[in-house]
């Protein structure tokens, strides 16, 4: 099919009418640093909705083309196709002064980026839109995000999957039909800005081996080193930095490039030196040596004690019908992280008055069960088993429970709170949760019902709300446990389990085969006034990174070795990729957090909410909403952590007033060296 005459139709306001490239990427791999494009297809269509331009090409990588029976593309059939430079020309042609467009556009963009940087050229990108993202806003009733099951929903034919230019016509499609949806819905487009990314950004870093032994802290004072030891240097040496470096990493100690009150050393020349990194010592007590000193006791560094290794699961459990789910208690204490205020466990947690407003805490039963499970309940994908873990003493169970019963009479509701001030509408949030429903924060196509608190019928939305016919209700209809039916509202194979603040619930594990890459998107609604970013932390046992490059944030947005990296969908989301398999031993946990750039705070910008799928496009898994901030200006949004041989999500919703910095610092990172 060819789109020169298809009619693309897009809504009319200029909110939604741009110049688009579609764009579409067969890789030899997954890592756009050290994989190359094989095929690659463009297709332009302007503001009136007709098609411009298309162009497709195969592509010679000079390397082994991958997975062929992904894409198919052998090498015999890229032989004397064009290379990347040859074709950039043309291509950033295509690109220049338009909206790039792509099915989860962070990927085929960081191709690109990576591919123009290889030629010497920049990519001519400025904003790019994700369907992928955008789907997400607008939150179909289909059972995962996959260009596929996009357009088999929408109606859109699709001949040849992984087959780029088909691809790139079938996303022509999903793209109309989602733009038709925003409208509908009066959704903001999630456009991303493009910088200009300059070439140095894109030279591959070799990976640091991560450390194998747990930091046993500082010597005694004229004490031997200690394998895991936290190691810095400041200032000029005598022998080459990279030289002291690697007879470090290599006697088995962990060189780190900034001072912590983690460190257990710091090596300089000039105890006087005014650098951060000595006044940071000095600070915190840290033991400073010289560089003969610490020469001398690299020849007799002592054994240390090895990161716990995790052996995978030998067994996998019958399937049943949804992950465990708990209000974690303190009876898990010796595996999840203790937030709260006045600890030493968690990231800088003494230091802060943390605010926890009673009225939201998710409430523990006296007398917790087990449901059974229901047609209302989420259910894992069918490639994944989620493996139960035996219930510990004082462990409570979050709701769940059959669609319209008594018990869960809002279970299949999803439920849109307008109005009210803070508190209220956090508690009628949490009242939803309590009720067996789900808490949206911005209206999309699932939303069920809709609640208004005080001024509520003033919000910019209920105009749109009154169009869709959504049913409209007060807060007293929160208060009567009766059943209520959910209409004719879609229901998913697969309803996402809805999490309290502070839930757990198991990951599931696959029936053989690797370990899926877990995405944990956090959301929220579009923000004029301030910017809000997503970081994430690789800790070990001891709650601390093992090295700096284990704080992953928008300037560091991957780990060395890109087993947990930071992607962007939209100005109001952002998503942590964690490879859970390829972890090494000594991250026991990854940290999620988020934080304010500027003098706003948590308070203002409202409701957070966390998705946890199993890939990019996948169904979500669990999903919870966090609003228990009012002044805070860094919030824990949820953990991934190490429990026995399985990884549990855990939502934590703890918030400081204390900046990223602090943050950064509890969990031995100091983001200013």
């Amino acid at each position: 099919m060819s789109l020169a005459s298809a009619s693309f139709d897009v809504p009319a306001t200029d909110d939604y009418a741009h110049d688009w490239a579609l764009v579409d990427v067969e890789t030899s791999g997954l890592v756009a640093r050290r994989d190359r494009v094989l095929s690659l297809a463009v297709v332009t269509i302007g503001p009136d909705g007709r098609q411009t331009a298309e162009f497709s090409t195969l592509l010679n990588p000079g390397c082994d083309p991958g997975p062929v029976h992904v894409h198919g593309l052998t090498p015999e059939r890229l032989r004397g196709a064009p290379t990347f430079d040859q074709v950039a020309g043309r291509i950033g042609a295509m690109l220049q002064d338009r909206v790039l467009v792509a099915h989860n556009a962070q990927f085929d963009y960081d191709f690109l980026a990576h591919e123009f940087a290889r030629a010497r050229m920049w990519l001519p990108v400025s904003q790019r839109l994700c369907t992928l993202a955008l789907n997400r806003q607008v939150d179909p009733p289909t059972d995962d995000m996959k260009l596929g099951t996009l357009a088999a929903h929408y109606g859109v034919p699709q001949q040849h999957a992984h087959d780029a230019l088909d691809d790139t016509r079938v996303l022509a499609g999903i793209l109309r039909a989602s733009l038709r949806q925003a409208a509908r819905l009066d959704l903001p487009l999630p456009l991303v800005s493009c910088p200009p990314r300059a070439e140095s950004q894109f030279t591959p870093q070799p990976p640091k081996t991560p450390c194998a032994y747990r930091n046993p802290g500082r010597p005694a004072p004229g004490g031997p080193l200690r394998q895991g030891m936290k190691i810095a240097i400041t200032g000029d040496t005598a022998h080459a930095r990279a030289e002291l470096v690697g007879r470090a990493v290599a006697a088995g100690l962990n060189m780190m490039a900034s001072v912590s009150r983690h460190t257990s050393v710091l090596v300089t020349n000039d105890p006087t030196s005014d650098s951060t990194k000595a006044r940071r010592a000095i600070a915190e007590g840290v033991p400073v040596i010289d560089e003969h000193t610490f020469l001398r006791l690299l020849a007799d560094v002592r054994t240390g004690t090895a990161h716990e290794a995790t052996a995978a699961p030998a067994v996998v459990i019958a399937p049943v019908a949804a992950p465990a789910t708990e209000t974690e208690t303190d009876a898990d204490a010796d595996a999840d992280a203790d937030a709260d205020a006045g600890t030493e466990t968690g990231a800088g947690k003494a230091q802060v008055q943390v605010t926890e407003p009673e009225s939201i805490t998710a409430p523990v039963p006296e007398e917790p069960v087990r449901p059974s499970p229901s047609p209302g309940a989420s259910v894992p994908a069918p490639a994944l088993t989620p493996v139960p873990v035996p219930r510990q003493p004082g462990d409570s169970v979050g709701s769940v429970g059959s669609v319209g019963s008594l018990d869960n009479p809002l279970a299949g509701h999803r439920v849109l709170v307008l109005g009210g001030v803070h508190a209220d509408a956090a508690a009628a949030r949490t009242r939803v949760v309590e009720l067996g429903g789900s808490a949206a924060i911005n209206l999309s196509a699932s939303v069920t019902d809709v609640v208004l608190l005080a001024r509520g019928e003033t919000d910019r939305r209920m105009n749109r709300i009154t169009a869709l016919e959504l049913p409209v209700h007060d807060g007293h209809w929160l208060s009567a446990p009766a059943s209520i039916d959910r209409g004719t509202a879609g229901f998913r194979t697969q309803e996402p389990r809805v999490l309290p603040r502070g839930g757990v619930t198991d990951l599931p594990v696959p029936h053989g085969g690797p370990a899926p890459d877990w995405y944990i998107t956090a959301s929220w609604a579009p923000q004029a006034d301030c910017e809000i970013d997503v970081v994430a932390f690789l800790l070990d046992e001891d709650e601390q990174v093992t090295f700096d490059e284990e704080f992953i944030f928008y300037g560091a947005p991957e780990s060395p070795a890109g087993t947990v990296r930071l992607l962007t969908g939209g100005p109001a989301e952002q998503t942590i990729a964690i490879d859970v398999a390829s972890l090494p031993p000594a991250t026991r946990k990854v940290v999620v957090a988020a934080a304010i750039d500027g003098v706003a705070t948590f308070g203002t910008v409202g409701a957070i909410q966390i998705g946890a799928a199993a890939g990019n496009s996948g169904a979500p898994v669990a999903r919870a909403t966090l609003d228990a901030a009012t002044t805070e200006r860094t919030m824990l949004l949820a953990e991934i952590y190490r429990r026995g041989p399985l990884w549990r999500l855990r939502t934590v919703g703890q918030g400081y007033d204390h900046g990223l910095g602090a943050l950064a610092r509890g969990y031995g990172v100091d983001i200013a060296d």
